[in-house]
């Protein structure tokens, strides 16, 4: 009963400000261009409240044309008279073009804002793509008939995305946002019912209890990390350092030109390497098909190490390090001390026996 009488009210408001506003005569080409030279070259008021209400009526007319959103007539011309005023203050009558043909883009821009902002509590239109398909999806479904028709078919999604030039995604997202109205997540699942659909709302995000156990064991792990470095010899160290340990890291093309030998020597003594970390740290092997994982290592160097790798290292390794763990290699007999770490060093049998 109260929604009738509210209606009717403003019915009659609504009739009684179209009659008021067609009071205003319309003005000819003269008389426009006159009022515009005056309002832009002497910012004189009476010349633009004159532009502004003699184009009221096109104002109204345009608000009926968005009538269909749902939203009040009397808010959508509200919004339409300030899109008017902004382009009164813009317009420039030496191009040659009546007033009406250039507020009329000005009208529709500012009804259209609004209609984006009230007409969901979800924002929405926030890109060109949706803001296209949301003025536009309708009329396209009118004319493919298929208004009723909840989501549409594959084809018609197809059909409407080259129409429009949007992504098909994009289409099937508007075209259910369009078709359900919003609801609130308080509200009761079923009539009588006590659960609510906010009750049914999941949570992506791990548990408390699943954070708290990875940074125990992040902790954990790393606490064991120096001393399970320390069990490598100086070429197995700078390999995974080189490999996992630096924020630029080395390809097994690099590291077998810096020490003379083949990828796949560099990619045995660095499997022999986390063999050891993973026995001094205490961690299992890992699962079958993790090899041929780290075999087809990243290809980039900002990728993330392989899951089966059970270390959660810093970069650069720890300080606790003793410089002689890493340079120089020991001495062979006839080798000074130091050469095998140089560019190009061969790979003795003893060094394979090490790795």
């Amino acid at each position: 009963m109260a929604a009738a009488v509210a209606s009717a009210v403003a019915g009659r408001e609504m009739s009684r400000y179209l009659g008021e506003i067609r009071k205003f005569a319309l003005l000819s080409a003269e008389e426009e261009f006159a009022l515009a030279r005056r309002w832009r070259e002497r910012q004189d008021p009476d010349a633009a409240h004159r532009l502004v209400n003699a184009h009221l009526r096109l104002v109204a007319k345009i608000a009926r044309c968005y009538g269909g959103y749902g939203l009040p007539i009397a808010d959508l011309i509200s919004e339409g008279n300030v899109g008017m005023m902004q382009a009164v203050q813009r317009f420039d009558p030496d191009r040659g073009f009546r007033l009406a043909t250039y507020a009329m883009w000005w009208i529709r821009a500012a009804m259209q804002e609004y209609i984006l902002h009230n007409w969901s509590l979800v924002k929405l239109g926030t890109t060109g793509a949706q803001k296209k398909l949301f003025f536009n999806l309708r009329r396209i479904k009118g004319q493919m008939q298929a208004i009723d028709n909840g989501d549409l078919a594959p084809e018609q999604v197809a059909k409407v995305a080259h129409m429009l030039a949007v992504p098909e995604q994009d289409v099937v997202s508007m075209n259910r946002r369009l078709t359900a109205p919003d609801h609130s997540l308080n509200a009761p699942m079923c009539a009588g019912g006590e659960g609510e659909w906010q009750d049914w709302l999941v949570d992506e995000a791990s548990s408390q209890e699943s954070a708290i156990a990875d940074r125990e064991e992040f902790a954990a792990r790393h606490a064991l990390l120096p001393a399970a470095l320390r069990t490598l010899n100086a070429r197995q160290l700078h390999i995974v350092t080189e490999r996992w340990l630096s924020d630029d890291s080395s390809t097994l093309e690099a590291l077998s030109h810096h020490y003379g030998v083949s990828r796949e020597r560099i990619r045995q003594i660095e499997m022999a390497a986390f063999k050891k970390l993973r026995a001094a740290m205490g961690a299992p092997e890992p699962a079958a098909g993790s090899t041929a994982l780290m075999q087809r290592r990243r290809a980039s160097p900002a990728a993330a190490p392989p899951p089966a790798l059970p270390l959660h290292v810093p970069s650069p390794p720890p300080a606790s390090l003793p410089a002689a763990a890493i340079v120089p290699f020991p001495s062979r007999p006839g080798i000074p001390a130091g050469a095998s770490a140089q560019r190009g060093a061969p790979v003795g049998a003893d060094d394979a026996r090490a790795a």
